[in-house]
């Protein structure tokens, strides 16, 4: 996951990487916040830095495709995009709270370099539609795309394999009777 790493058109709509396929646009009306923890000091092996985290909020569009849940947002907000490999989704949740509107709420693996953390939270709410089907259709092409990783996953350990072949002939027994010369003392 990273922030400003999707390439935009002219039209401020994602630019798709080979191969890839748009599932759903929400475009405009959606609201994202984003929760970045403080990371640990640079060289240190505790956790935490100074404990506090930073939080973004921007409107903008949504776009699922077949590989990534990407973020674009209008001009002046404080990023441009945001781009999550579905794969990267730790988990999801879908939050109904008693007053307010439906959400949903990921936790998600940062990219190296990305300008995020761990433990790094999202939050997107629609501004003028039910959530629900979204929240399905994201969960089922999560799931598809898991799948997809780990079959690739298994297809590139297969292909490592040796080639086995049927070990060639290293000595020659020499039989008188039908028996072998060097048998143990026990078979003649």
């Amino acid at each position: 996951m990273a922030l400003n790493w999707a390439m935009l058109d002219a039209k401020r709509a994602p630019v798709p990487l080979p191969n890839e396929s748009t599932v759903t646009t929400v475009n405009p009306g959606v609201e994202v916040i984003l929760t970045i923890p403080d990371a640990p000091p640079a060289g240190s092996s505790t956790a935490g830095g100074s404990g506090g985290s930073k939080r973004l909020k921007s409107l903008g569009g949504v776009w699922l495709t077949d590989q990534r849940f990407i973020f674009t947002t209008e001009p002046g907000s404080p990023f441009d995009s945001l781009s999550v490999p579905l794969h990267s989704i730790l988990s999801t949740r879908f939050e109904q709270p008693t007053f307010g509107a439906n959400f949903l709420s990921f936790e998600v693996k940062p990219s190296p370099e990305g300008g995020l953390t761990s433990g790094t939270r999202v939050e997107v709410r629609f501004k003028d539609r039910a959530m629900f089907e979204f929240v399905s259709l994201l969960e089922k092409t999560r799931e598809r795309a898991i799948y997809m990783k780990r079959q690739m996953a298994e297809e590139e350990s297969e292909e490592g394999l040796p080639t086995y072949t049927s070990p060639a002939e290293s000595s020659t027994v020499d039989l008188v009777g039908g028996i072998p010369v060097d048998n143990p003392p026990s078979y003649t």
